[in-house]
């Protein structure tokens, strides 16, 4: 009896686990699945705040070096000095980024977050003090490098969860902070400084982005259970695809191009005569062009394609170093180039998420973001020092190096995200119908 009964009795539980196996397939591709909108765009206007309150206020560095180049501050510093702390800025915030999304997935990222809060308050704080330029260099150079690090990184993935079809879109926004940071804090900061000086410029800009980025911290939220994401600091094995090889190169050789252009610009406009006023209209007009062009770009990029689009940008970022900055000598035609420039100039901040998902897929995404990071420190730590050695004091044509160099950066590395776009297109037409 027993033996009649057996297989009768196994085969509904083996149709209820087959049935339960598919709801939970069914529910876990739900949770995956992006809104593409809902509470993501109150996590757009969070990272927007994000942007304009820490890459916003590294924009503005551009103002600060031009005066510690002109007004000799520290005797003993070199121009190497100098643009190393601006350097730092960017290059110690993409080395603590493998340790900040191991961190993140221990403690969360509101946890993180709020460390980098206190973080870049003590660097601005600090560097308002400072009396010997390895002050500077720690403070304003490592201490609110570290802090953005805290803050920006375990902020880039979020938009990435919640946005599918409007992803570049909504990155383009968020990305779009950074421009808007940059023009209020350039003539913020000349503005201060005219009235008080250095010291109460840099207090006055840690306190408000430290409030301002509170406020952001508290409305952030990532997808992290939904997705379950990799989260490792550094996933070797990536390296092994020669798609994710090609995106790396574009990322460290059109960096070295970026930061060239973020720094110099004001004292450029000092070297072909223009007065102090027009050389910080330069740095906010940049950043405007940053506001303006991000999230059009953005539009373009989802209804096109990512990789064509960061391709192009990067290509037409540098031809137009050749076209338009080599023969300007003008405020207007300097404001031309800048504005154009600045629309496009970032196109890494702005794309780097979307096609990281693009190489590597949702889950693999914060840690080739990791591996982006990484291969951003050499670049921004040495640009502005060699854009400044480049430089030809006393000529006519002062930065005519300076910005050959800018431009081969950009040009070269659209060669890679070119070879990366046909690499991918050729394996999407050998994939089976």
């Amino acid at each position: 009896m027993s033996g009649h009964h057996a297989p009768s009795a196994e085969r509904p539980v083996s149709a209820l686990d087959e049935f339960d196996d598919v709801a939970e397939t069914s529910q876990a591709a739900a949770e995956n699945a992006s809104p593409d909108g809902g509470y993501g765009w109150v996590c757009v206007a969070a990272c927007f705040t994000i942007n304009c309150f820490t890459w916003g206020t590294v924009s503005a560095y551009g103002i600060y070096l031009s005066h510690y180049l002109a007004d000799n501050i520290f005797p003993e510093a070199s121009t190497w000095d100098y643009a190393f702390v601006g350097g730092f800025n960017f290059s110690i915030a993409m080395l603590v980024a493998p340790f900040v999304t191991v961190l993140c997935r221990k403690f969360g990222v509101h946890a993180i977050m709020c460390c980098g809060l206190l973080i870049q308050l003590c660097g601005f704080i600090s560097a308002s003090f400072a009396t010997r330029i390895w002050h500077f260099h720690i403070a304003q150079g490592v201490l609110i490098g570290c802090g953005i690090g805290f803050l920006y990184i375990p902020c880039l993935p979020v938009l990435s969860q919640w946005f599918d079809k409007r992803r570049s879109l909504a990155n383009g926004i968020s990305a779009a902070g950074s421009g808007v940071g940059g023009a209020a804090f350039a003539w913020g900061t000349e503005a201060i400084i005219q009235r008080l000086n250095i010291g109460w410029a840099l207090r006055i800009t840690g306190i408000v982005a430290f409030t301002a980025n509170l406020i952001a911290t508290v409305f952030i939220r990532d997808r992290n259970k939904a997705i379950r994401p990799s989260q490792l600091g550094f996933d070797t094995k990536l390296l092994r695809r020669f798609e994710v090889m090609l995106l790396l190169a574009w990322v460290f050789i059109s960096m070295l191009g970026y930061i060239v252009l973020l720094f110099s610009l004001s004292d450029f406009a000092l070297s072909i005569g223009l007065s102090r006023p027009q050389a910080t209209d330069m740095i906010g007009l940049l950043n405007v062009g940053t506001a303006v062009g991000r999230p059009i770009i953005g539009i373009f990029s989802d209804r096109w394609s990512r990789m064509d689009t960061a391709g192009v940008l990067t290509l037409l970022c540098g031809v137009s170093c050749f076209v338009f900055w080599i023969p300007v000598t003008s405020y207007g035609l300097t404001a031309f180039f800048v504005l154009l420039c600045g629309a496009i100039v970032g196109v890494f901040w702005m794309t780097i998420g979307p096609l990281c998902v693009e190489v590597a897929g949702i889950k693999n995404l914060q840690s080739l973001l990791s591996l982006s990071w990484a291969a951003v420190i050499i670049p921004v730590t040495v640009s502005e020092g060699i854009a400044l050695r480049l430089r030809r004091p006393g000529s006519s044509r002062e930065y005519l190096y300076t910005q050959i160099f800018a431009g081969l950066s950009y040009t070269v590395a659209s060669g890679f995200m070119f070879q990366l776009r046909r690499l991918k297109r050729r394996k999407m037409q050998n994939l089976p119908a």
